[in-house]
C-alpha cells in the first residue's frame, strides 16, 4: 500500500501560574497578553485549511488563568495601570510603566506602530529617567494603550473596531484603554470553546499536561537527575514524593474532562520530561501516548542521529515512527519529535521572509521522505510504510519575532501542505487509531530526560536551583506531617504545593536563563511556598522571606537561546538579548594597557555565527586605532589542515600560536571581508565568502554556516584578535578560546 509523509504538529501552549497563592493577586501579564495574540489566531488560521490536522496542547494552569480573566477575578499590575486615568498614576505607576511597557520585540511590535515607536526611541535615546521626568500624561495614556494594542494578533487587524484604534495612533482616552481590554477579554473568551469546537469535528486534538507544568521524573526522585549526568550535585535533601505524579495527572483530566467534555487520549509530560517510573501512572489515569524528543529516543535506543549538510536525519527510520511503551500497568505510545525542524520554526524562520521559511520547511519534510524512500528501498515513488514526523514547539512565544506574528508564515505554509500529494498532516491520535506502533520499548528502558541535552539539568544542579529544591522538599516534608490535611480538608495547602512544584521557576533560577522578571519569578515560588505553610497553620521559615539569589545584570555569561540579529552595526539591544557575552573592559595584562573592545557578544541561529564587539563608552577605535579585525577557527573533532597566523609582533604563546583552519578577516580601512582556509604546508587559500559586517557603534558580523561545509553537531573553537597595519594588537577571550556548535 501506497502511503504520504504524515506530518504531526504539536503545538504546546503553556504558561506558569502568575496568580501568588498567598494573595490572589496575578503579578504578571502573559496569560492576558499572549492570550490575546497567539492562542486563538493559530487554530482559527487552520481552520481556513480543512485538509490539514494538528494537535494542541493547553495547560491545566494555562486554561483555568484565562478562565480568571474571561470572569473579571484577574488583575495584574500591568492591567491596573492601563485602566487608571493617566493623571491619578502615582510616580512609582509612571517609572513602572516606562520600564516594562516596552517588553515586547521591538522590530516586529513596536516599530510598525509610528507612535510606539516614536515612545520607544525615546526611552532609548534619552533613558528612562529623562521620560519619567518629563512625559506629560498624555504620552502614558498612549504608551498604556498601544502595549495592549501591539499584543492584538495581525488576524483581528481587520475588524473594525480594532482598525479604528490603529487609524486613530494617539490620544487614546481611558474610554479607549477600557475598550481595548474589552477586546482582549473577548478574544481570551474564545480560546476553550474554539478549541473544543474545531476538536469535536476533528480538525485538532487537544491534549493536556500534568497540572501546574512540573517535572515528573523529578517529584518521583531528584536522583533520576544523575541517570544522564552521574556526578551531578544534588540537592542536600533528596525530594522523592512519587504520589504526587498522579495528584498532577488526576486534576489535568478532571479539568479535561469540564471543559471538553470527554477524556484527553494524549499527555505532553512537561518540558517533554520522561523516565520509567512515570509511566505507570500515567497510563492508570487513561493516558493513550505521551511525547517526548528526539534526544530522549538516542539514549533509549543506543543511536546518535547524524544529519547530512541538509540537515535531513540519516537514522529517519528509528526517529519517524511511534513505539510502544510496555509498563506493569499496561502499554502507552510514544512518540519523538525531530528536534531540529522544530527548532527552526521556533528560532530560525522568523528571520527569513514567509515565502523563503515556508519553502525551506516543505524541502526539509521532501527531503525526509526521499531518504526514507531509499530506506524501503523498493525504487517506488510513494512510501510502503506509514512513517510520522513529529514537529513539537512552545505554540507561542516563538511568533513574537515573525513579522506580523507569523501570519504570514502560516497562511503560505498550510497553503503548500495543503497543495502537496506526499505529505498529510494529521493529529497524533487519529494516526495511531490507524497505525499503531509496529515498534516496541520496554517502560524500564526509557531513558530519564528532557528535551534539553537529554537531561535535566535546565531544571536542578545548579546551586540556587538546588536551593529551591531543598526550601520546596523542606515544605513537602511540613505537609507530610499534616496527614489530617488532605486535598479534600485543606484544598490551599495542596494548591499551594502544587504551584510551587511547577517547572517554570527552577528554569529561571541560577545559571541558564534569565529574563527582566528573574526577581518575580523569585518572588512568586516563595510566596507559594509561604502560601503552603500559612494552611497548615504553621510559621513561615525566615528564608522564605529573602530571595533565593541576588537578582542583578551579569557581565559575562554564555548564549542562552538562539539569536537572529539584524547585522546594521547598531547593536539593537533585543536582536542580542540570548547572546552570549564577554566583558572585557579595563585594565590586564603584565602593562596593564587599556582593552580597545569592553564587551565580546556571540551566538548562533542554523543559519550563521553571530559576533558584536562593542568599543568603550565615547570612543570609536575601528578605523582609527584597530585596522583589522580577524576572527580565527578550527575544528578539535575533525581532521583538516591547519596552518598559523602570521600578524606581526603576535606573542608566541596560546592561544596566539595554535593553528586554525579558517580566517575570516575584516578590513575597517578597506571596507572589505577576506576568508581563506588552511592548505597543505601551513598555508592559506582564499575562498568565496557570503559573511556580512556592519559598523556603526558596534562592529556586527555574520558568519553563514554554509560558507564552511559541516555537518550537524560540529564543533568549533574561535579567537578574535585586533590588528594595525599588519601587526598584533589584543585577542578576546584571553584566558580560553570560544566553543561553538552548528545547530
Amino acid at each position: 500500500m501506497a502511503y504520504p509523509l504524515h506530518i504531526a504538529f504539536v503545538w504546546h501552549q503553556h504558561q506558569p501560574l502568575y496568580k501568588s497563592c498567598r494573595t490572589g493577586q496575578y503579578l504578571l501579564p502573559w496569560v492576558r497578553l499572549h492570550g490575546t495574540k497567539d492562542y486563538l489566531d493559530l487554530i482559527l488560521v487552520l481552520a481556513k485549511y480543512p485538509r490539514l490536522k494538528q494537535t494542541v496542547n493547553l495547560v491545566p494552569s494555562l486554561i483555568l488563568q484565562i478562565e480568571d480573566y474571561v470572569n473579571g477575578v484577574a488583575l495584574d499590575p500591568y492591567l491596573t495601570a492601563a485602566l487608571t486615568p493617566v493623571e491619578q498614576l502615582t510616580d512609582q505607576q509612571r517609572w513602572f510603566i516606562v520600564e516594562h511597557f516596552f517588553d515586547a520585540h521591538h522590530r516586529t511590535m513596536i516599530d510598525p506602530h509610528p507612535r510606539y515607536r516614536e515612545l520607544y526611541e525615546q526611552r532609548q535615546t534619552e533613558g528612562a529617567v529623562w521620560c519619567w521626568q518629563h512625559w506629560h500624561p498624555q504620552d502614558y495614556g498612549d504608551l498604556l494603550a498601544w502595549h495592549n494594542l501591539a499584543w492584538i494578533d495581525p488576524f483581528y487587524w481587520q475588524e473594525e473596531e480594532v482598525s479604528q484604534w490603529f487609524a486613530q495612533g494617539r490620544n487614546f482616552s481611558l474610554s479607549d484603554r477600557q475598550r481595548i481590554i474589552s477586546k482582549q477579554r473577548d478574544i481570551l473568551r474564545q480560546i476553550v470553546p474554539q478549541h473544543r469546537a474545531l476538536q469535536e469535528v476533528g480538525q485538532i486534538e487537544v491534549t493536556t499536561t500534568p497540572y501546574t507544568h512540573p517535572i515528573l521524573p523529578l517529584l518521583v526522585d531528584t536522583d533520576a537527575a544523575k541517570v544522564a549526568v552521574p556526578q551531578m550535585t544534588l540537592p542536600q535533601h533528596r525530594f522523592q514524593y512519587p504520589d504526587d505524579v498522579p495528584r498532577h495527572l488526576r486534576r489535568s483530566r478532571v479539568l479535561y474532562e469540564h471543559y471538553f467534555g470527554c477524556a484527553p487520549r494524549g499527555l505532553w509530560p512537561s518540558e517533554e520530561a520522561v523516565s520509567p517510573a512515570i509511566l505507570p501512572a500515567i497510563v492508570e489515569q487513561g493516558f493513550e501516548w505521551i511525547c517526548s524528543d528526539e534526544a530522549v529516543l538516542g539514549w533509549t535506543t543506543g543511536t546518535y542521529f547524524h544529519r547530512n549538510e541538509a540537515g535531513v536525519v540519516q537514522e529517519a527510520a528509528v526517529l519517524y515512527q511511534p513505539y510502544r511503551l510496555t509498563t506493569s500497568s499496561g502499554d502507552l505510545n510514544i512518540i519523538f519529535r525531530d528536534h531540529r525542524l522544530s527548532d527552526l520554526i521556533g528560532f530560525t524562520y522568523s528571520a527569513m521572509s514567509p515565502e523563503t521559511a515556508a519553502a525551506d520547511l516543505i524541502h526539509q519534510l521532501e527531503g525526509i521522505r526521499q531518504h526514507l524512500l531509499a530506506y524501503e528501498g523498493t525504487g517506488g515513488t510513494a512510501l510502503e510504510q506509514p512513517w510520522l514526523v513529529t514537529i513539537a514547539l512552545d505554540g507561542e512565544n516563538c511568533w513574537e519575532y515573525y513579522p506580523r506574528d507569523g501570519l504570514p508564515f502560516l497562511e503560505t505554509l498550510y497553503q503548500l501542505l495543503s497543495d502537496h500529494p506526499h505529505l498529510q498532516c494529521v493529529s497524533v491520535a487519529e494516526y495511531l487509531q490507524t497505525h499503531p506502533p509496529r515498534a516496541v520499548l520496554a517502560g524500564e528502558s526509557l531513558h530519564s530526560g528532557s528535551w534539553i541535552d537529554g537531561n535535566f539539568c535546565t531544571w536542578i544542579g545548579d546551586p540556587v536551583k538546588n536551593k529551591a529544591w531543598d526550601y520546596l522538599a523542606a515544605a513537602r516534608q511540613t505537609l507530610e506531617r499534616h496527614p489530617d490535611a488532605t486535598e479534600q480538608a485543606n484544598p490551599a495547602a495542596w494548591e499551594a504545593l502544587l504551584a510551587a512544584e511547577g517547572s517554570d521557576w527552577f528554569w529561571w533560577f541560577g545559571e541558564g536563563h534569565s529574563s527582566n522578571h528573574d526577581a518575580m519569578f523569585d518572588q512568586l515560588f516563595r510566596e507559594h511556598l509561604i502560601a503552603l505553610y500559612e494552611a497548615l497553620g504553621e510559621p513561615v521559615p525566615q528564608y522564605l522571606n529573602e530571595p533565593l539569589e541576588v537578582h542583578e545584570a551579569k557581565d559575562t555569561y554564555p548564549p542562552q537561546g538562539f539569536i537572529h540579529p539584524q547585522i546594521d552595526g547598531r547593536g539593537d539591544e533585543q536582536d542580542w538579548n540570548f547572546a552570549g557575552r564577554i566583558h572585557i573592559g579595563g585594565n590586564r595584562g603584565t602593562m596593564h594597557r587599556q582593552t580597545l573592545i569592553n564587551r565580546l557578544w556571540y551566538g548562533v541561529d542554523h543559519l550563521n555565527i553571530y559576533m558584536r564587539l562593542d568599543a568603550p563608552a565615547q570612543k570609536q577605535p575601528f578605523g582609527t586605532e584597530i585596522g583589522t579585525v580577524h576572527f580565527c577557527w578550527y575544528y578539535p573533532n575533525l581532521v583538516t589542515y591547519n596552518s598559523p597566523l602570521s600578524l606581526k609582533g603576535s606573542p608566541d604563546e596560546p592561544p596566539l600560536n595554535y593553528l586554525y583552519h579558517h580566517q575570516l578577516v575584516i578590513d575597517i580601512e578597506r571596507q572589505c571581508i577576506e576568508f581563506s582556509e588552511a592548505i597543505a604546508n601551513n598555508q592559506w587559500q582564499p575562498q568565496t565568502t557570503h559573511a556580512q559586517y556592519a559598523l556603526e557603534t558596534c562592529l556586527e558580523v555574520a558568519i553563514p554556516w554554509a560558507d564552511l561545509h559541516l555537518k550537524p553537531d560540529c564543533g568549533l573553537h574561535l579567537l578574535v584578535i585586533l590588528a594595525q597595519d599588519g601587526y598584533y594588537l589584543d585577542h578576546f577571550p584571553t584566558e580560553q578560546l570560544l566553543f561553538l556548535t552548528t545547530p
